[in-house]
């Protein structure tokens, strides 16, 4: 045996003994720390809410079709009327002489008309028989023709008259609400100048101020209102019109939203709260360091009930600066390997921690 023999022996003995401390120690290492997150799906999109208010979609000024002065005004702001309901009365002390006069006028009219169709068939049987001349019949018949017109236009007179009458009691042209009062009892008013804003209560809406960003999103989403007066109680709307032109001093556009099963106890002036869903694809979100790309396409690390990791391949919808959208590859509540991608492997063990102090 040669000198170097013993050593040879010695050294082979002690590399073949660090070998087997170091299996063993990493046979009995500790399984890495890992943050995850769980993959929950929700539209890309959320909600967006505005803020408003319950308002009839027809609110219209009433006034009289006759000038004159205002007597009562039965109804005050906030008053709520039907149909028909009087709501302002003008003093008829001049109407009324204007129809005793038109009725005067069609009585002497009518009178005038049966002189005249008497004589028009007097001279008829003259003529026939050959008492008198044809210029005097047809003279008679003009007499008897214009009395005719004068008595027509007597009872358009007389009706014009009544008319005046009954213009001068403004009625309610449909059920709702007293929004505005514009005279007051006493006041000459002028032929169609307003004297009280009726709001219809046959149809509500929401009007809301949306903003530049939400234009496209106010059109093409569905809507749903709730009412801050009545908790728990909301209703689908639809967009019915948004103003082409924006508000010079909010800078937003004027909305009005159709309330769909309008509730019985909402009431015009309430606020409500209108809310823009958005009809889009479900994702979910995880942080932008899970996804890594080894070649095969957008790729995350999964963590099994057993701690080990398999690669999954996702489809991505879209990413921003912090958080990746995950549209297809994982189901629901599936732990994803949040940081750290780039140090597993297939089949690794780890301990799956859900905040950064359990590192």
């Amino acid at each position: 045996m040669t000198p170097l023999a013993p050593l040879a022996a010695l050294a082979a003995a002690l590399l073949l003994s660090a070998c087997n401390q170091t299996h063993e120690a990493a046979r009995q290492a500790p399984p890495r720390p890992v943050l995850v997150v769980e993959a929950h799906y929700a539209p890309r999109e959320q909600a967006q809410v505005l803020s408003g208010v319950v308002k009839a979609r027809t609110e219209s000024d009433l006034a009289f079709r006759v000038a004159g002065k205002m007597a009562t005004r039965p109804v005050d702001a906030g008053a709520y009327v039907k149909e028909g309901e009087a709501l302002a009365h003008l003093d008829e002390t001049d109407f009324r002489l204007q129809l005793e006069e038109a009725e005067a006028e069609q009585a002497s009219a009518n009178a005038a008309l049966s002189q005249a169709e008497a004589e028009e068939r007097r001279l008829a049987t003259l003529s026939r028989q050959g008492w008198t001349a044809n210029a005097d019949f047809d003279k008679a018949r003009a007499a008897a023709d214009q009395a005719r017109a004068a008595v027509v236009r007597a009872d358009r007179a007389a009706s014009l008259a009544q008319n005046a009458i009954d213009y001068a009691t403004l009625r309610a042209d449909a059920a709702g609400v007293i929004s505005a009062v514009e005279a007051e009892p006493g006041q000459v008013v002028a032929a169609g100048a307003p004297i009280v804003r009726l709001a219809h209560s046959a149809e509500t809406e929401a009007a809301v101020s949306v903003p530049e960003t939400l234009i496209e999103r106010a059109r093409q989403s569905k809507a749903t209102v709730e009412f801050w007066a009545l908790p728990g109680v909301s209703v689908a709307a639809t967009l019915r019109e948004l103003s082409p032109n924006s508000d010079p001093a909010t800078r937003t556009y004027p909305a009005r939203f159709t309330l769909i099963g309008e509730p019985k106890d909402v009431r015009l002036g309430m606020s409500v709260t209108v809310t823009l869903a958005y009809d889009a694809a479900r994702v979910a979100r995880v942080p932008v360091a899970a996804v890594f790309d080894s070649g095969g396409g957008p790729t995350i690390w999964v963590v099994d009930s057993t701690g080990a990791v398999s690669a999954a391949r996702v489809k991505l919808e879209g990413l921003d600066a912090e958080q990746a959208f995950i549209g297809a590859g994982v189901p629901e509540g599936a732990r994803i390997v949040a940081l750290g991608v780039h140090k597993l492997s297939e089949g690794d063990k780890v301990r799956p921690v859900e905040t950064l102090a359990g590192l």
